[in-house]
């Protein structure tokens, strides 16, 4: 039996609506990457109000296909651990690992504290652009026994001191969720945020041992990504009803850690969320967004009621960042 819950989430944002601006020129702008030299670019989806107002798919992406944001996905994980918060089963993001996750006891991650975590300061000998890292992410994916290898790698530097972006951490996150939760990470995921979304296809990727990946292989539609991305803009609301609380998501949004030293594309980072405020014709707005390899993104944008979701296949590739921050551009260009 579908309950009232889905029907509002399953009806809110399925077909395009007129809304404030421009929605015209939003579609129009859409069509200037139909020719794009890559021919990686697969969808995007622009929500205005909490109605897609645009979207273009292409070469052979539609709207039901599912693709894989990469580490968009932290973000995710983020709002799963506001989800583990808001139930009580995580008292505090100052608790350390090792309250929830006994076994991390005597380890260098036991000690480090949630926040530390999800803002990428956990003093771990982790780090993703540097393949002779102990903690690099393809270390871990080729582990076989994933979580041994987190608990074997060794602290570089005190927690809370240096942001060194890496995915190791948010599959640690993820595993407190689940430790904390005693849930599944993908099974709570269902319950807490995807059905109350109206979301019912998508795809994780799990480690050797059978845990969902806190730090991204989750496939979803763009047009889901775009409720998330709804989610997020009204303050943990969706429809006439609350998924998450509403300080979660002001904890998760606030810029915590300046990284613009090391981020082209962004000013500051949350808790697995980036921010970034762009000049647009002379005017700041600010951005929030999700991000994943490729230039799989989730942007957010409080001030003019908008939500963008790019989904890519440039896995790999740096043009891919820079095109999804182009087609932002342009996007905004249009709407304010």
């Amino acid at each position: 039996m579908i309950n009232r819950r889905t029907c509002v989430a399953a009806a809110l944002l399925a077909t395009a609506a007129v809304a404030r601006g421009k929605p015209q020129a939003l579609a129009a702008r859409l069509a200037d990457w139909n020719d794009d030299e890559h021919r990686d670019l697969r969808a995007v989806v622009v929500a205005r109000d909490g109605s897609i107002v645009a979207e273009r798919y292409f070469g052979d992406a539609r709207p039901d296909t599912l693709h894989d944001v990469r580490s968009a996905g932290k973000s995710i994980t983020s709002l799963l651990v506001g989800a583990a918060i808001d139930r009580g089963a995580i008292a505090s993001v100052q608790d350390p690992v090792e309250r929830y996750w006994p076994g991390a006891r005597g380890s260098a991650l036991g000690p480090v504290r949630i926040d530390e975590i999800l803002t990428m300061r956990s003093g771990l000998a982790a780090f993703d652009e540097d393949p002779a890292s102990p903690g690099n992410e393809d270390r871990l994916d080729d582990a076989p026994d994933p979580l041994a290898f987190m608990l074997a790698v060794p602290a570089e530097r005190a927690p809370g001191t240096r942001y060194r972006y890496n995915s190791l951490t948010a599959h640690l996150a993820g595993r407190v969720v689940e430790q904390a939760t005693r849930r599944d990470l993908e099974s709570f995921a269902a319950e807490v945020l995807f059905e109350p979304l109206g979301i019912r296809r998508w795809q994780w990727g799990r480690d050797q041992s059978g845990h969902a990946k806190g730090q991204g292989n989750l496939s979803l539609t763009a047009r889901d990504l775009v409720r998330i991305g709804e989610m997020v803009r009204s303050n943990g609301d969706f429809g006439s009803h609350r998924v998450l609380s509403a300080a979660w998501i002001a904890q998760s949004l606030r810029a915590r850690v300046a990284i613009s030293d090391v981020d082209p594309y962004a000013d500051s980072y949350g808790y697995f969320w980036y921010a970034k405020r762009l000049d647009i014709a002379g005017t700041g707005i600010d951005v929030h967004f999700a991000s994943g390899n490729g230039g799989n993104k989730i942007y957010v944008v409080p001030e003019l009621g908008l939500v963008i979701a790019v989904t890519s296949a440039a896995y790999g590739h740096g043009y891919g960042q820079r095109r999804s921050q182009e087609v932002l551009r342009a996007l905004l260009a249009s709407a304010a």
